[in-house]
């Protein structure tokens, strides 16, 4: 039976259709709603609500089910709608009448929430170790080939001089932002939702929210009960824009790549084992990998504009709506990991043409810099600007 299941028979169409796939989906939520019951149960025996003895069942029981969801021996039936329910369901079957009490003092709203924001967090601290990773690759790839000398472009033309270093090193500082953001992100997520029930507090039973804060590693409490359904969607549509800027860098990245390792560039070349190859051109080798990271920041940035279309023009409180926001972050969550993971692998394998970076640093980069040199011989700098363009003008016979 469902949580909010009576004693009457539900519509299997319905029921269907209102499940969706969230059975499937809450797979990665059993351990952190377990994580969730288990400070709940601990602080319904702080405040008289269960025994001592009951709690130790109810947590024991839980911590059962985190064993068996690790191993992928803890079904969620389509029926069940979704793993609180099915966590539920076992503690009743294996823990007896205890089991049916485990749910006082919250609701599916707060519970929902307390799982969501759990993984989220531990999701964001995966990101960022994956980012810190990802700047130690590119930090060791500056330390080795940095000083090359390389063609600053602006407008796809040849610009001025850069290197190497200067190049991967934009990349490398933009991750140490993205790092910030996802700091930023955390801390504001980082509140408890437990006990605020369908999004009005807990009456007759007041949960000790401070406690199961607490217990769950939470900064803060979130104190007002309807800003805390409120939240759910806003908190996760940050969540995605962040995750949206660092796939938004590693496209950048990952276009660079493409085309500085094409022939008619060709200042770098990509490892053999990171290329893909033609079914009918025996010389081919594609940056297939590169393309598809391109390719998946339009992804995530879909998703993120697919969850702000779901939570908008809701009145506040609860709505059904919410509960398709799950899979956008889900999937957000997974491209830009391994998106992250892929780019770490590769910059360390790039491979440098020294020589033919040294051969593209032809006469027009410098520009720049000779009508410098006519202004530290007094010549004003629009005037030099102007016979240093007269010099490099290119030639019409040449063009033809």
């Amino acid at each position: 039976m469902t949580l909010w299941g009576k004693e009457r028979d539900i519509d299997r169409t319905m029921l269907e259709f209102t499940v969706g796939d969230d059975y499937l989906l809450d797979q990665r939520l059993v351990k952190y709603d377990c994580l969730g019951s288990i400070a709940h149960a601990e602080m319904l025996c702080s405040i008289g609500a269960l025994t001592q003895d009951e709690s130790d069942q109810l947590v024991a029981g839980l911590q059962t089910i985190i064993e068996l969801a690790d191993k992928g021996e803890f079904p969620i039936q389509p029926s069940q709608e979704d793993c609180h329910t099915a966590i539920e369901d076992w503690l009743t079957r294996e823990c007896g009448e205890v089991g049916k009490k485990i749910h006082l003092g919250r609701s599916r709203n707060d519970q929902v929430l307390t799982a969501l924001r759990l993984y989220e967090k531990d999701a964001l601290d995966k990101v960022a170790e994956r980012l810190s990773g990802f700047r130690e690759a590119l930090a060791r790839t500056i330390d080795k080939h940095g000083h090359v000398p390389l063609p600053g472009y602006t407008h796809m033309r040849r610009a001025m001089p850069t290197t190497i270093g200067t190049w991967l090193g934009a990349f490398h500082d933009a991750a140490k932002d993205d790092v910030r953001l996802v700091e930023s992100a955390r801390d504001l997520i980082d509140q408890s939702p437990l006990g605020t029930g369908a999004g009005f507090g807990i009456t007759v039973f007041q949960p000790d929210r401070e406690l199961t804060a607490r217990k769950l590693g939470f900064a803060r409490v979130q104190e007002n009960p309807i800003y805390a359904q409120m939240s759910r969607g806003k908190f996760e549509a940050t969540l995605l824009h962040v995750l949206g800027q660092i796939a938004f860098d590693l496209n950048r990245l990952a276009s660079d790549l493409i085309l500085f390792s094409t022939r008619e560039y060709g200042f770098l070349g990509l490892p053999e084992e990171f290329c893909t190859g033609s079914s009918i051109m025996p010389q081919k080798q594609n940056p297939d990998v590169l393309e598809l990271v391109r390719a998946y920041y339009h992804v995530v940035v879909g998703e993120e504009l697919k969850l702000r279309g779901l939570i908008g023009n809701l009145t506040s409180g609860y709505h059904r709506d919410l509960q398709l926001m799950k899979a956008p972050v889900f999937k957000a969550f997974d491209v830009t990991g391994k998106c992250l993971a892929v780019m770490t692998a590769v910059i360390p394998r790039v491979i440098i043409d020294e020589e033919a970076c040294a051969a593209a640093m032809s006469d027009e980069l410098y520009a720049t810099e000779e009508a410098y040199r006519l202004v530290q011989q007094g010549v004003p700098f629009r005037d030099a600007y102007r016979q240093v363009a007269r010099k490099h003008r290119p030639d019409p016979e040449r063009e033809r």
